[in-house]
């Protein structure tokens, strides 16, 4: 029961009261209080809440308040509340990042540097990889084995979809094993020859890097440490830095290349 009115949008304080309050049928908060342990004030202020949701209904007996519950159909009318709720904040997001945006530019000689941490956070950098309208090349120094092992695969499914959609194209240095000599045609199989990892390789017992470097979009860098007990990333938005790390991206290559 308190996961399903967990579930409707009930914070967990709030869905213990109304559950308690379900329970007897007419509840004090005194015995509300007892049977959910959270002290009266914390009780009184959210049948407030609950009050004014319409999912409870304040009564008086022999002087004192006491509590019972509405018609649980009132429910179906919260969530739907809930709902608009979330839509209007969604409208209003978006017509405020303009806004923001507009204030970021005001600095453009600092660079911005953005912090991620956990399986959420590298997926999150990912997603900016590809969260772009018009085509571009990104350049990549990456070890497969552990990103694939890393990412979800329906997410790598639909990463690669969004590259051909928009038209990335991908050059890359990795470790030269096994699995990455076949990269292609393991990941890209399903997708147009052009958008293929165009690859080079280099020993893996002279580099052993368990990360991955990119460099994407316009201005761009994403750092992401692939090891299981310090899985972070950085996204570095910088126009001077991201041409520089091509720079050194080119130089990687033709040295590569000319072995």
């Amino acid at each position: 029961m308190l996961a399903n009115l967990r579930n409707i949008g009930l914070t967990d304080k709030a869905a213990a009261i109304y559950a308690a309050v379900l329970e007897a049928g007419v509840a004090y908060p005194s015995k509300i209080s007892e049977k959910t342990k959270l002290n009266r004030s914390t009780v009184y202020k959210i049948l407030t809440d609950l009050r004014l949701m319409g999912l409870v209904t304040e009564i008086e007996r022999g002087k004192k308040l006491c509590y019972q519950i509405e018609d649980p159909s009132r429910l179906e009318g919260f969530a739907k509340k809930q709902i608009a709720t979330a839509e209007e904040r969604y409208e209003n997001a978006k017509k405020i990042i303009p806004d923001l945006k507009g204030l970021l530019a005001l600095t453009p000689n600092k660079p911005r540097v953005r912090f991620f941490e956990g399986m959420e956070g590298v997926v999150s950098i990912y997603e900016e990889h590809v969260a772009v309208t018009e085509p571009y090349e990104m350049l990549s120094y990456s070890n497969v084995d552990d990103l694939i092992k890393t990412l979800p695969k329906k997410f790598v499914a639909d990463y690669i979809k969004q590259k051909e959609r928009v038209g990335i194209t991908t050059r890359a240095i990795f470790p030269q094993t096994e699995f990455a000599k076949k990269y292609n045609k393991e990941i890209y199989s399903a997708t147009a020859a052009d958008i293929h990892v165009k690859d080079l390789f280099i020993p893996p017992e002279q580099f052993p890097f368990k990360a991955d470097i990119t460099i994407f979009g316009k201005n761009k860098v994403s750092i992401i440490n692939f090891q299981d007990n310090a899985m972070i990333g950085v996204v570095i938005e910088d126009a001077t830095i991201a041409g520089m790390m091509r720079m050194i991206f080119e130089l990687a290559w033709k040295g590569t290349k000319a072995e």
